[in-house]
C-alpha cells in the first residue's frame, strides 16, 4: 500500500543567528504538535532533526500535498525578525523558507518508536531534498514530487511547480491565512484567531490565490490513490 512521505529543511538556517534558530526549532515543534493533533497519531508521524530538517510520514498519500503546503505556509507566516538588505541568504530564508519534497511510495519500516522510516517513499522524497541543496546555489525548485508511477510524475511536477512560484511571492501575512485555510478553518474563526476583520482576512486571501491553491489541494487529492 503506497504511503506519502514528506523531507523537507528550512532554507539557509546557517544565516539564522542562535536566538533566531531557537525560535525557529520552538515553532517547528509547535508545527509537529498540530499536525498531530489534526491528522491522527495512527496516521501520521513526524519528527525535526537537528532543529532544522523535519521528516513526516502520511498513511494516507491523498493528503501529502496539503501537508505539504501547511508546512510551507507555517514557515512562511513565521514572525523572525532578520534584516534582509545585509545577507542574501536571509532573502532566501524569507523569499523560500523551506524545501520540501514529496515521496509516493511504499515503505518497506516504519517504527515510530525506534524512529527507523525505509523504504521507497522515503527514499524518493531524501534523494530530492538532496538533490534540490546540492545543485548549484541559486535556489530553482522548493517544491517537488516523486514517485514510482510515471503518470503522477507527469501531472503533478507542473502543479507542484506552480504552486511554488505562488508561495515565493506570498507575503508572511498571506501565508498566515493559507495556513489557516489549509487546516480547514473559515475566514470567521481566522478572524478571531488572529484578531483581524474578515473583509482583511478576505482580501488576503483573494490577493494570495486561495482559490487556485484549493483548486489544486482537490484536484491532487482526487488523482492519487
Amino acid at each position: 500500500m503506497n504511503k506519502a512521505t514528506i523531507s523537507s529543511d528550512i532554507v539557509s538556517s546557517t544565516s539564522l543567528n542562535v536566538e533566531q534558530r531557537l525560535i525557529l526549532e520552538r515553532e517547528l515543534v509547535k508545527l509537529l504538535r498540530i499536525l498531530k493533533q489534526n491528522l491522527g497519531s495512527k496516521a501520521f508521524f513526524g519528527r525535526l532533526i537537528k532543529g532544522d530538517y523535519i521528516e513526516c510520514v502520511l498513511d494516507n498519500p491523498k493528503l501529502a500535498l496539503r501537508v505539504a503546503l501547511i508546512i510551507k505556509s507555517f514557515v512562511k507566516s513565521l514572525n523572525i525578525q532578520v534584516n534582509k538588505k545585509t545577507n542574501k541568504k536571509i532573502q532566501d530564508f524569507k523569499e523560500y523558507g523551506i524545501r520540501i519534497a514529496v515521496g509516493v511510495g511504499e515503505l518497506s519500516i516504519l517504527n515510530k518508536k525506534k524512529g527507523i522510516i525505509d523504504g521507497e517513499a522515503i527514499y524518493l522524497s531524501g534523494r530530492a531534498i538532496n538533490e534540490m541543496t546540492s545543485s548549484d546555489k541559486k535556489i530553482r525548485d522548493t517544491l517537488v514530487f516523486r514517485s514510482g508511477r510515471e503518470n503522477w510524475n507527469d501531472a503533478f511536477t507542473p502543479l507542484f511547480s506552480l504552486l511554488d512560484v505562488l508561495f515565493a511571492e506570498s507575503t508572511r501575512a498571506q501565508s498566515e491565512i493559507v495556513f489557516y485555510k489549509l487546516l480547514d478553518k473559515s475566514e470567521k474563526e481566522i478572524s478571531e484567531i488572529l484578531k483581524k476583520s474578515q473583509s482583511t482576512i478576505n482580501q488576503h486571501s483573494t490577493a494570495v490565490g486561495w482559490y487556485a491553491v484549493d483548486r489544486a489541494v482537490k484536484y491532487f487529492e482526487n488523482q492519487i490513490n
